[in-house]
C-alpha cells in the first residue's frame, strides 16, 4: 500500500470519534491506519492551553495547521539552497548540527535553522541520497525518533578513541595491528563495495567484496577474511567511523580482535589503508561494477599490490615481510 499522510478530512474524523469516546484501536480500523499512527498523530498535534484548559484536546483544523507547519520547517533546507550549502559544508567540516545552528544564530544571519531541521534533512531522502550522515560525529543509518532517544552506551565510546591505543600500534613496532575501510564505487551499480584491510607493519594488504553496506554482513566478511591468522597477527583493527563499522564489538567477542576509531572525519589517522586504497583504485576505478569482479580477480589484484617493492620495507615486498613475520610468531 502506498504511503500517505494523515490530511484534514482524517482528522476530522479522528476529532468527532474521540469526542465520541471511541477507543483507538477502533479508529485505526475505521481509517485503515495502524493504530501507532493515530497515537502519534494525537500525541503530536493535540492543543494544550495551560491558562484555559478546558480547551485543551485533538481539534482536527488545529493539528492539520500544525502538521503543515512542521512540513514546510522540515523542508526548508530544500527551499533555500544558499542555506542547504552553509549548512553541508559545515557538515563536512565536522560540525555538529547543534554548532551549526548555534553558529547561525551567533553570526546574526538573516536566515536561521534549528539543529532538528537540520538532522531531518540529513535522514532525509535527499539527505541520504548525498550521504550526509556519513558527516556527522554521532552516525547512525536511520535517526531515532526525539522522544526515544536514551543513552545506551556510544556506537564508538571514547575509550576506543585512536588517542588510547597503545604505543606499539602507532610506532609500528610490534606485528599484528591493522587498518580497515571500505572502498566506495558509483551508486547506480548497486550497493556492493570492496572492503581493505592493511597490516600496519609490514604494509601487506587483503581485499574483498561486499554485496551491502551492513555492518553485520561486513563483519561477518572481515573475521572470515583473517580468523585463520594467528591471534597475534591480528591483534587490533583501526576504522574510521563509518556507520559500516558499528559491529566492531563483535570482532573481541568472536575473534579477540580489538578496534579503534579515528577521530571524525580524520580519515588521514589510518594511513595505510588510504595509501593503499589510492593504489587499489588503479585497478578499482569508481566505475567499476563490484557484483561483476569474480573472487579470482580480487585474489589477483591484491597478489599484484602486495608483491611490489615498497621502500619503507627496505625493497621487501609486503607478501615477504608478512611471511617473515607470521615465521617469527612460531
Amino acid at each position: 500500500m502506498a504511503h500517505s499522510e494523515l490530511d484534514l478530512k482524517d482528522r476530522r474524523k479522528i476529532e468527532d470519534m474521540l469526542r465520541a469516546k471511541v477507543p483507538v484501536d477502533e479508529i485505526a480500523v475505521a481509517l485503515g491506519r495502524h493504530r501507532s499512527t493515530i497515537y502519534r498523530e494525537i500525541g503530536r498535534n493535540r492543543f494544550a492551553d495551560a491558562e484555559l484548559p478546558y480547551l485543551t484536546g485533538y481539534w482536527g483544523v488545529v493539528a492539520q495547521n500544525k502538521a503543515v507547519a512542521r512540513r514546510v520547517r522540515r523542508r526548508k533546507l530544500i527551499r533555500l539552497p544558499a542555506l542547504l550549502d552553509a549548512v553541508v559544508d559545515r557538515l563536512k567540516a565536522g560540525w555538529s548540527p547543534e554548532q551549526i545552528a548555534g553558529r547561525l544564530r551567533c553570526e546574526g544571519q538573516a536566515v536561521t535553522v534549528s539543529h532538528e531541521t537540520i538532522y531531518a534533512h540529513v535522514y532525509s531522502r535527499e539527505g541520504r541520497a548525498a550521504e550526509l550522515a556519513r558527516h556527522l560525529p554521532d552516525r547512525r543509518r536511520q535517526r531515532r525518533s526525539r522522544f526515544a532517544r536514551r543513552p545506551q552506551g556510544l556506537v564508538f565510546p571514547p575509550e576506543r578513541a585512536i588517542q588510547n591505543r597503545p604505543a606499539w600500534v602507532k610506532d609500528r613496532s610490534v606485528f599484528g595491528d591493522w587498518e580497515g575501510d571500505l572502498m566506495i564505487f558509483r551508486r547506480e551499480h548497486g550497493l556492493a563495495n570492496v572492503a581493505s584491510l592493511v597490516e600496519r607493519k609490514t604494509r601487506y594488504a587483503v581485499l574483498f567484496r561486499n554485496n551491502d553496506r551492513s555492518t553485520r554482513h561486513l563483519m561477518d566478511r572481515l573475521m572470515t577474511a583473517i580468523a585463520a591468522l594467528p591471534q597475534a597477527a591480528r591483534r587490533s583493527i583501526t576504522f574510521d567511523r563509518g556507520i559500516e563499522f558499528s559491529g566492531w564489538r563483535r570482532l573481541q567477542n568472536e575473534i579477540g580482535t580489538e578496534a579503534w576509531f579515528c577521530d571524525p572525519q580524520e580519515p588521514w589517522q589510518k594511513g595505510a589503508v588510504e595509501n593503499f586504497n589510492k593504489r587499489a583504485r588503479r585497478y578499482l576505478p569508481r566505475e567499476t561494477v563490484v557484483a561483476e569482479i569474480s573472487v579470482r580477480s580480487m585474489v589477483a589484484i591484491c597478489a599484484q599490490l602486495n608483491n611490489t617493492p615498497r621502500k619503507c620495507l627496505g625493497w621487501q615486498t609486503p607478501t615477504e615481510a608478512f611471511r617473515t613475520e607470521i615465521m617469527n610468531l612460531r
